[in-house]
């Protein structure tokens, strides 16, 4: 592994105790340049993670609480009037951060989900006619509880495409939240935790994970997974052009921490259930998880 990319790992398991896959996915994600979307219950250290990964790589933390009137501005910014200057002035929201939370996302209503969409596709916001561009890198962490759904907003197919990859964290064992209390018995989980890499540093290492090789039989496996997902008669929607570029992606970051230059199909394997199952549709009330993983038992790697 990287030795920025190691020791980064080694910061973020300071405060987030044994979820060493999930950190794992989280930086898959921030490498390849995507967003992450959690889908857990509260209290398992969603938001930890997010602002333990902002803290370590000395960038920005910006924080949405969504709520039924949230307004696209309380994410983008607004401009207000300046009576010194006589003029308007743009106040930028949180979406011009590094990290971005966006904390129970699906409790936004759809107008403000919508918002999230330029700067999460674009890396931009659009006010009053005037884009800006937010600050680089830029990383997005979504958060949902599966289980709450009164007063709730499900997010539309095409904001489900732009996360790279989704994920649960789960709950800790026994042992890990043991743990966990002797860590925070004295001081708050993050307050020891010291930047250990630059921004600077992650736009280089997002980089090098582009360069990683993907050869044409292994792109001709992926292709053959979304294909074949858009015609099984177990799924309503399959996955769309932009999920297999973001397979791809994930691919090569994944690729890159585990220090090759080049991916193979079990980096693949790994990665469809957490990148194309959230792109899915199932028809008769099925787990789109089990299904991408009997795809992956039907189609061949070569």
């Amino acid at each position: 592994m990287n030795q920025s990319l190691s020791t980064l790992t080694e910061n973020l398991a300071q405060t987030i105790v044994g979820k060493d896959e999930a950190i794992r996915l989280v930086l898959v994600a921030l490498l390849s340049g995507g967003h992450a979307l959690l889908e857990d219950v509260p209290g398992v250290g969603k938001t930890l993670l997010a602002k333990s990964l902002a803290r370590s790589i000395n960038g920005k933390f910006g924080r949405i609480q969504c709520t039924p009137d949230l307004l696209p501005s309380d994410i983008t910014g607004t401009n207000i009037w300046n009576p010194s200057s006589r003029e308007f002035e743009f106040l930028a929201g949180p979406a011009f951060s590094n990290i971005l939370l966006a904390d129970e996302i699906n409790r936004a209503t759809p107008r403000t989900q919508s918002a999230l969409l330029e700067v999460m596709e674009e890396q931009q916001v659009t006010v009053d006619g005037v884009s800006r561009q937010v600050p680089k890198p830029f990383f997005a962490i979504a958060t949902q509880n599966p289980i709450e759904y009164q007063g709730t907003f499900p997010l539309p197919e095409a904001q489900m495409d732009r996360f790279t990859l989704a994920l649960s964290l789960g709950y800790p064992t026994e042992a890990e939240e043991i743990k966990m209390l002797q860590r925070q018995q004295h001081h708050p989980a993050t307050h020891d935790l010291k930047p250990c890499i630059s921004l600077e540093e992650v736009v280089a290492l997002q980089n090098a994970a582009l360069q990683v090789k993907v050869e044409l039989p292994l792109q001709q496996y992926m292709l053959n997974l979304v294909r074949t997902s858009r015609q099984d008669p177990d799924i309503t929607l399959g996955v769309s052009p932009r999920g297999t570029a973001a397979l791809q992606r994930a691919t090569q970051a994944l690729a890159f921490i585990e220090g090759r230059d080049y991916a193979i199909p079990d980096d693949v394997k790994y990665l469809a259930p957490y990148v194309l199952a959230h792109r899915l549709i199932p028809a008769g009330g099925q787990q789109a998880k089990a299904i991408v993983e009997r795809l992956l038992s039907a189609v061949p790697v070569g």
